[in-house]
């Protein structure tokens, strides 16, 4: 421990590092909390670190392209990245806080500007990108056309995560028909075209992180706003980000929505969560098993009607 923060003091101008602990990161990489001194940035500083040993290439270059192209959007906000090596993220420090209303209406808010910012292709064409430790494929040129989406889906975020998932034991075979039956008619329950919207791409409860703000009037706080982290930026669907989010549950998530659809209503979308929650799912059931892999071939099912 102590060489890695001694590691990122050096990497990020810092005097030294006088303090370093492990935190809670997620299931993929180790986190920690590292306290510095010195440097451009004045006596005391806090950061966050992540590391995973046997990185895939571009892991965290990937990561942090990611927070950049969410950044520059001007519309969710995300962690400052102060550092990337090929197995080390050194992010700027974000105080937990509570998961409040007004956090949660800026949120819905935020996320419908960011779906309102057009990507250049479905997916990450030239870009490697991952979800999780795993790749996420995409086409070798550009996919722009609004009524190509169905395709792509299922060609780049289904049925890949599907292979791996038969391959490794992680869902049973009628389970694993109902989602190619799925992919086989996909265009029939899409919904109208959509054209390529930056979206975040892995928008689970947990990628959201709520944080401190300082006191306010009326009790609130002032200054207090939910970061994204995590991403898998990429081309895609707004309803994709949504419907995730909705998945194992998110605080404020009737708000969040509401205030979503207060500038970006999407008709029918709640018909459409099932076929959005699928990819998730199927991720889920390669890294953790077959317990996700019937709650895959389920919600083919649901999607199919």
């Amino acid at each position: 421990m102590t060489a890695l923060a001694d590691r990122v003091a050096q990497l990020t101008g810092a005097g030294e590092a006088t303090r370093a602990f492990p935190v809670d990161g997620g299931d993929i990489c180790d986190a920690w909390s590292i306290q510095l001194r010195g440097g451009p940035h004045g006596l005391h500083r806090k950061v966050f670190a992540k590391t995973l040993s046997d990185s895939p290439p571009g892991f965290f270059a990937a990561e942090a392209a990611g927070l950049t192209l969410l950044a520059v959007t001007g519309t969710v906000a995300v962690p400052d990245v102060l550092a990337v090596e090929d197995d080390l993220l050194v992010l700027e420090w974000l105080e937990p806080g509570e998961a409040t209303a007004e956090q949660a209406d800026r949120l819905g808010r935020d996320l419908a500007a960011l779906h309102d910012t057009t990507a250049l292709s479905y997916g990450t064409p030239g870009r490697t990108a991952y979800i999780g430790p795993l790749t996420l494929p995409s086409p070798s040129a550009p996919v722009t056309d609004p009524a190509g989406w169905p395709a792509f889906h299922a060609e780049y975020r289904l049925l890949p995560f599907l292979r791996q998932a038969v391959d490794g034991g992680g869902i049973e075979a009628d389970d694993a028909r109902d989602v190619e039956r799925l992919c086989e008619r996909i265009g029939e329950i899409a919904g109208p075209p959509q054209p390529p919207a930056l979206i975040h791409g892995d928008l689970w409860s947990g990628n959201v992180h709520w944080t401190t703000g300082q006191p306010g009037a009326a009790g609130g706080t002032a200054g207090a706003r939910a970061r994204l982290i995590d991403p898998a930026a990429q081309g895609g669907h707004p309803e994709t980000d949504l419907a995730f989010l909705q998945l194992f549950g998110c605080p404020q998530i009737s708000r969040i929505l509401a205030a979503y659809d207060e500038v970006r209503h999407i008709e029918g979308r709640a018909e459409r969560v099932p076929l959005h929650q699928l990819h998730h799912l199927l991720v889920h059931a390669v890294l953790f098993g077959s317990g996700y892999g019937a709650l895959c071939g389920a919600t083919a099912r649901a999607a199919l009607g």
